[in-house]
């Protein structure tokens, strides 16, 4: 249940940080108006709480675990959004990042 909890954690982490960056992006670069950079800023200050209920207290380990998620999920991001179409590097990259954040995350630690 735990990991349960985390990845979920993680998956509102990215939707909050990869979402709210995208509309700064379309407010300012792609010129919809500030209303949607507005919304970005509120949805990436919003992130900055989401790790805070992770279960792990160290915030070095629970960042550095969600760079994994945050690599796959701006591609899966891309791909829905925009329309981008990842090759099989970008999928690669991404899988070898998931594998490394589960690792750094949900490896057995004693003591």
């Amino acid at each position: 249940m735990l990991i349960a909890r985390s990845a979920a954690l993680f998956v509102l982490a990215a939707i909050l940080e990869i979402g709210g960056a995208w509309l700064v992006w379309q407010g300012v670069r792609d010129q919809r108006g500030w209303m949607w950079a507005a919304g970005g800023v509120l949805a990436l200050g919003a992130y900055g709480f989401v790790a805070t209920f992770q279960p792990d207290a160290h915030f070095g380990r629970v960042l550095a675990a969600y760079g994994g998620i945050f690599v796959a999920g701006s591609l899966l991001w891309g791909a829905v959004a925009d329309g981008y179409r990842p090759d099989r590097w970008d999928i690669a990259g991404a899988l070898i990042c998931l594998a490394g954040m589960a690792v750094i995350m949900w490896a057995p630690r004693h003591g």
